[in-house]
């Protein structure tokens, strides 16, 4: 297979790694200082245990010209590991490595631009603002492309080309049509091939608006307040702000197609039991980095207006949290 994955941070990065390590040849599309650490060491994993965990990478700069992008040829698979801020970004340096069979696996936080291709229901069709303005996205990667993903593992980069797994695996992946097929199959296979816990789902957006329910609010009330994810739960005004945005999101859940049998407070006691981390959101403010808003709060106040669900809470962490942002 010919296999590249553009963005190599945190999860890129393991997951590129991974299959490399596995006998799969796994080329990248990367910035800056992670280009040149993958050029000079390749791909690199600190597995939990210790074990540092190599493979060789031919990588491509993100700056390089589109002429030098489309010498890496059609790919059979391309793993876009970027924040959703950043898309926009990168959609020139994907183009070229599209054909009629390629798979685009989004491995992006929040609600993807792909969403409402095809998923029947209110919002059918309908392109976010707030995740693809202009629909820039959506014209550039036709979802005929996409395998949605689910990614259920924590990474980071001590350094730039150097990955530290921390925990899981985990990683659920969903064609948009809802169904079965020999290529979500081959990718599945493909994924455990590398070690990882791959799943095949039928129901791909009610396992993004799940994993967005649980860190739409840890995520950005980490970002405002500096705290680790164990205080935010322990303090009880706190928990009952976030748990007020989460019944909001419930409810547009319900109303598109991606209900939620959980309560927040169910949902709380799966949260604790991973102590006390560092969101993604916090890490990312702390660095000066932009931050995953509009994914993961912005476009759940987006399509509450489009399905007439008030959003006052969302809302309120939207705005505090962006202003944080600014204020930096």
């Amino acid at each position: 297979m010919r296999i590249t994955v553009m963005g190599a941070g945190a999860i890129g990065g393991f997951v590129g790694t991974r299959l490399a390590a596995a006998g799969v040849p796994v080329g990248a599309v990367a910035r800056g200082a992670t280009h040149a650490a993958l050029a000079a060491h390749g791909w690199r994993v600190r597995e939990a245990d210790g074990t540092l965990l190599t493979a060789p990478v031919a990588a491509l700069a993100d700056s390089a010209d589109a002429a030098s992008v489309a010498a890496l040829g059609t790919q059979d698979l391309v793993v876009l590991a970027v924040k959703a801020q950043s898309l926009p970004a990168v959609l020139p340096a994907v183009t070229p490595l599209l054909g009629p069979d390629t798979v685009v696996l989004p491995a992006l936080n929040g609600v993807p631009w792909w969403f409402f291709e095809g998923f029947g229901g209110p919002c059918e069709g309908r392109t976010l603002d707030s995740v693809d303005p202009g629909g820039r996205a959506a014209a550039a990667i036709p979802v005929r492309h996409v395998v949605g993903s689910v990614v259920h593992m924590s990474c980071a980069t001590p350094e730039p080309g150097l990955i530290r797994h921390v925990a899981g695996t985990g990683l659920i992946l969903g064609e948009p049509a809802r169904a079965e097929t020999p290529r979500l199959a081959e990718l599945v296979a493909l994924m455990r091939g590398a070690g990882l816990d791959a799943t095949a789902s039928i129901s791909i957006h009610e396992d993004i608006w799940y994993k967005l329910w649980g860190n739409m609010t840890t995520n950005p009330v980490s970002a405002l307040t500096r705290a680790t994810a164990d205080r935010i739960l322990d303090d009880e005004l706190v928990l009952a702000f976030c748990h007020a945005a989460m019944r909001e999101a419930a409810e547009i859940g319900a109303r598109i197609g991606c209900p939620i049998d959980e309560t927040p407070a169910d949902r709380t006691v799966v949260t604790r039991k991973l102590g006390a981390f560092r969101t993604s959101m916090l890490q990312d403010m702390e660095a000066g980095r932009e931050l995953e808003l509009n994914a993961l709060v912005g476009a759940v106040r987006e399509i509450g207006r489009l399905v007439q669900v008030p959003t006052p809470t969302v809302d309120a962490i939207l705005g505090l949290t962006r202003l944080a942002a600014a204020c930096r």
